[in-house]
């Protein structure tokens, strides 16, 4: 379970972290929602997100309750076991709404995720592939960069690893 302490500043926010099997329709909806949000429509850029990995994953969600229409999904992470796009373990998809940028729920979700993945399988290296422009934000949460940069749909991306 995600402790208290990564929610305080978002009022009502809740973390879960769920296999696919265990998404509810609403929620998987909500979660595909906001990933076409952000990386195809406010990125402008057309790729297949759903890519068949999602099945083998576990998704965090950090929910905000209390609204009229249920949860409000306000950050999300794909947690990707090792040997499916990494040999290493991979954390990938991660997002927050729009709204809540200015707000450093980025970086909460980022620690969130570290420590879902190390409680689902143990403390081992961490592999993502990384949006080049967020090489900073990243570098925070202890990845470092192979310095090889390369194109993913049209958007230039670094691969980077945490010990």
């Amino acid at each position: 379970m995600i402790p208290p302490e990564l929610a305080s500043f978002v009022p009502g926010l809740r973390w879960r972290c769920l296999p696919f099997d265990a998404l509810d329709v609403h929620t998987l909806y909500r979660l595909l929602r906001l990933r076409s949000e952000v990386f195809v429509v406010e990125q402008n850029c057309v790729f297949q997100d759903m890519d068949n990995a999602d099945m083998a994953c576990h998704h965090l969600l950090g929910e905000q309750t209390g609204g009229a229409d249920g949860a409000r999904l306000l950050a999300y992470a794909r947690l990707v076991p090792a040997g499916l796009k990494f040999p290493e373990v991979s954390i990938g998809r991660v997002v927050t709404d729009p709204a809540t940028r200015s707000a450093g729920l980025g970086h909460t979700l980022m620690q969130a995720a570290v420590r879902e993945v190390q409680r689902l399988w143990g403390p081992q290296p961490i592999r993502i592939g990384a949006q080049a422009h967020l090489e900073a934000f990243y570098n925070r949460h202890g990845f470092v960069s192979d310095d090889k940069p390369y194109i993913e749909d049209g958007i230039p991306h670094l691969e980077m690893i945490r010990k």
